[in-house]
């Protein structure tokens, strides 16, 4: 499936998801390929993430960004080999949790916020994709970008300092996983 039909078929949740989804769309239209490339920089580039379950579904994985000094789920900029931004989203799990074998709850969210000036990079917006996955196992191992990884509850997000973007898919995911328990 490419870009255009999967958010095309997504739904948002509320006014500021939709908001997200449109901007998403645009920059796909209208930057085509550079839409896909870490230095398209004006308005941004595309990004994809992992909201990602324990096996019981109760609880989802938070990395601490190295960069950023807060708490995210794990993502990143998609790369030339990755075939899709599903595939992106699951190489970004298994390089900073070593995560591999999720199964997909597809596409879960978008969300498009700020990245601050950093080096030679300008300030500039990340369009992210968010994919939903089911861990097949709790076992994970810190890798690149990461200081800290966490399970924390669908309830609470561990008390952790969030974006509300975050506690929007934390909902979704407690909606799907009630529903399918």
């Amino acid at each position: 499936m490419d870009l255009v039909d999967l958010i095309t078929r997504h739904t948002p949740v509320d006014g500021d998801e939709a908001a997200h989804l449109v901007a998403i769309r645009s920059l796909v239209v209208s930057a085509c390929a550079d839409a896909r490339r870490r230095t398209h920089y004006d308005p941004g580039h595309l990004t994809a993430s992992a909201f990602v379950l324990t096996p019981a579904r109760s609880r989802v994985l938070l990395v601490h960004h190295a960069k950023l000094g807060i708490w995210v789920q794990p993502g990143g900029h998609l790369e030339p080999e990755d075939e899709s931004a599903e595939a992106a989203a699951r190489r970004e799990v298994e390089e900073e949790a070593g995560l591999t074998g999720l199964a997909s709850l597809g596409l879960l969210d978008v969300d498009v916020h700020d990245i601050p000036a950093r080096g030679d990079e300008p300030a500039h917006l990340h369009h992210d994709l968010r994919f939903g996955f089911v861990a097949p196992s709790s076992a994970v191992t810190i890798g690149d970008g990461v200081t800290e990884a966490r399970w924390v509850s669908l309830d609470d997000l561990g008390g952790l300092p969030v974006d509300p973007g975050v506690r929007r898919a934390a909902a979704k995911l407690r909606s799907a996983g009630s529903a399918t328990r």
